[in-house]
C-alpha cells in the first residue's frame, strides 16, 4: 500500500496503474484511510472533509455538495460541528473515510476500514464502498474482517511473512480448497452410516438439529443425496462452500508448516 501511494520506495519492479508507472500526478486522482486514526482533533468534523477535499483540488460550489453528500451518507449530520476528538472511534473511522474519498477518487486505498466499527456503522461503510465500487472506484482493501469482503471484493490475495500464499477470485480459490461440508437432517442413523462411508471419518459437528460431515470436494452431491432418500428420510441437504475465513487459515497454517 505505502508503494503504491509513494511513501515508500520499491526495491525492485514497478508499480503499474492504467498501464503506466504511477506518478505524482495519477497518485492526486488516489485516496488513502490509514489504519491509524489520521484526523485533527481540534478540526469539526465539516471543517475537517473540507480541507482534504482542498487538498484534492476541490473548489466550491463542488466542494459543499460533496461534503453534504457524504455526512448524509455516513450518518454524520449531528456530528457535523463538534470536534473530531470528541467523537467515538467509530464516527472518527467515518469521517477518515468521508477525507479519503470526498474527491471520487480512481483508487481508493483502504487499511483495515472496519476497525472500531460496530456491526450498523460497518454495514453503512459496506454500503458505501460498495456504492463507490459500483460508480468506478477500484478499491484495495486490507482487512481481518473477511466476512465483510466475501461480496465486496472481486479478487483476494492471503500474505503471510510477507510472502503471497493464496491469489484469486473467491471461485478460484475455493476450487483449490480439497473438501466440503455437507449438512444433512434429521440425522437418523442409516444417514450417518451412509455418509461416514463417504466422508470416512465422524461428523464434525451438530448444528440446529442437523449434522455435518466432511467430505471430497468432487463428491458426486446430487447421487449422494440420492443414496440419502434412498435409507431415511432427509428434510435438508446442503453442501456448504468454505468462507474465505477459512481459506485464510489453510493458507497461514500450510505458511508455517
Amino acid at each position: 500500500m505505502r508503494m503504491i501511494l509513494g511513501i515508500l520506495i520499491p526495491d525492485a519492479g514497478r508499480v503499474i496503474w492504467n498501464g503506466a508507472p504511477i506518478t505524482d500526478n495519477s497518485r492526486r486522482h488516489f485516496g488513502y484511510l490509514p489504519e491509524e486514526r489520521g484526523i485533527y482533533g481540534k478540526m469539526k468534523v465539516r471543517e475537517q472533509i473540507a480541507y482534504f477535499g482542498k487538498l484534492h483540488g476541490l473548489r466550491e460550489p463542488d466542494l459543499t455538495k460533496r461534503i453534504d453528500r457524504w455526512i448524509e451518507q455516513l450518518g454524520l449530520a449531528v456530528y457535523q460541528d463538534r470536534p473530531c476528538a470528541e467523537l467515538s472511534k467509530g464516527n472518527q473511522q467515518k469521517v477518515q473515510v468521508a477525507c479519503a474519498a470526498v474527491h471520487s477518487p480512481q483508487l481508493l486505498v483502504l487499511d483495515e476500514p472496519f476497525s472500531g466499527l460496530d456491526p450498523v456503522n460497518a454495514d453503512v461503510l459496506l454500503s458505501v464502498l460498495n456504492e463507490l465500487r459500483k460508480n468506478g472506484t477500484t478499491l484495495i482493501l486490507s482487512s481481518h474482517q473477511m466476512w465483510q469482503l466475501e461480496d465486496l471484493a472481486s479478487r483476494f490475495c492471503i500474505i503471510a511473512g510477507g510472502v503471497n500464499r493464496a491469489d484469486g477470485t473467491l471461485t478460484e480459490l475455493r476450487s483449490a480448497w480439497p473438501t466440503r461440508v455437507v449438512r444433512v437432517s434429521p440425522p437418523s442413523d442409516a444417514v450417518r452410516a451412509r455418509l461416514e462411508s463417504v466422508a470416512g471419518e465422524q461428523p464434525l459437528a451438530h448444528v440446529n438439529g442437523a449434522i455435518d460431515y466432511r467430505v471430497p470436494a468432487n463428491t458426486d452431491f446430487a447421487a449422494l443425496l440420492r443414496a440419502l432418500v434412498e435409507v431415511a428420510p432427509v428434510t435438508k441437504f446442503e453442501a456448504i462452500e468454505p468462507s474465505l475465513h477459512e481459506i485464510y487459515l489453510r493458507a497461514i497454517g500450510e505458511s508455517a508448516a
